[in-house]
């Protein structure tokens, strides 16, 4: 890759401050425009003032729109060359109009150079702790991994339609010390995991990596690829828990048997203990060249 591409070193004169759209800039995508600023600039749609206010002390453009109201989206066309789509689809639909809406106002002024879009590994479904390579054809399982297998068509299909470079990051679960919902509020509320003979494999990526991430595939990314952005850990769920449990100081998890974990879990969580693969990243090292800072849970869940 050209020196002169890549917000991670120097730029000569000619090309600084490239400009890079944020859409869906929570926990991550605050992340990634902490890295890129101020080289780049970062600019980033937004529905209410607060995260208006939030994101310009941080030094990015806020612009105001609605994924939901797409005749806001509309000034969106052309403002940057590069585009990073983190926005979850909406409510329990098994499509995801959101990025519908994205693509074809990103289309009315010329396409971007470049558009990387989040989706999940969760459209693999279930893969009984089957190693998944991005090669491995989907199945999604639930209404949210549906939506976002179609989101991921969307943007293929707008990729080959537009001539952009477009590539997909499929990540598993995202956790960081700082990051609210974590490993360590749940342990404090007492979640069961499920019993050793029942636990499925679950992937994992530190918060401050994937923004790592999702910077070099807007560089890096080949075009129209697949990868998948997960860390170097093979661990079950429930060993992931204890993990935490051990480091925090904390009691373990109480384990409870498939059969009856409908007792106490909510139908979300068991979705997500209904599915068990592990996640193959050798694209992510080798294409995007991410030496990852957080190999496992054992040294991400302190930093």
């Amino acid at each position: 890759m050209p020196s002169n591409q890549s917000p991670l070193g120097a730029l000569p004169a000619r090309f600084r401050r490239p400009r890079v759209l944020v859409v869906g800039c929570g926990d991550v995508g605050t992340r990634v425009a902490r890295r890129l600023l101020p080289r780049v600039r970062v600019l980033a749609l937004v529905r209410s003032a607060a995260d208006a206010a939030r994101l310009r002390a941080l030094g990015v453009t806020p612009l105001a729109g609605d994924l939901d109201a797409p005749a806001s989206l509309q000034r969106l066309a052309g403002l940057a060359p590069r585009v990073l789509h983190l926005a979850p689809p909406p409510g329990a639909a098994p499509q995801d109009a959101r990025t519908r809406a994205l693509l074809r106002a990103l289309a009315r002024r010329g396409a971007p150079q470049a558009l990387v879009y989040g989706s999940t590994t969760g459209v693999y479904g279930d893969c009984a702790g089957a190693l998944v390579h991005e090669t491995r054809p989907i199945h999604p399982q639930t209404i949210r991994a549906q939506a976002r297998a179609a989101a991921e068509a969307e943007v293929r299909g707008f990729g080959r339609a537009v001539g952009a470079r477009v590539g997909i990051l499929r990540i598993p679960g995202i956790y960081a010390p700082d990051r609210a919902g974590g490993a360590r509020e749940r342990l404090l509320k007492g979640t069961p995991v499920l019993a050793a003979a029942d636990d499925v494999y679950t992937g994992h990526i530190h918060a401050d990596d994937l923004a790592r991430a999702c910077v070099l595939a807007l560089w890096r990314g080949r075009p129209q690829r697949v990868v998948n952005a997960g860390d170097d850990s093979r661990l079950k769920m429930g060993e992931y828990y204890e993990l935490a449990a051990d480091l925090y100081g904390l009691p373990r998890p109480p384990r409870v048997n498939r059969a009856t974990a409908s007792d106490s879990l909510s139908p979300l969580m068991l979705s997500f203990m209904g599915e068990s693969r592990r996640i193959d990243n050798t694209r992510l090292k080798r294409e995007l060249r991410l030496r990852l800072r957080y190999p496992g849970p054992d040294t991400g869940l302190l930093s």
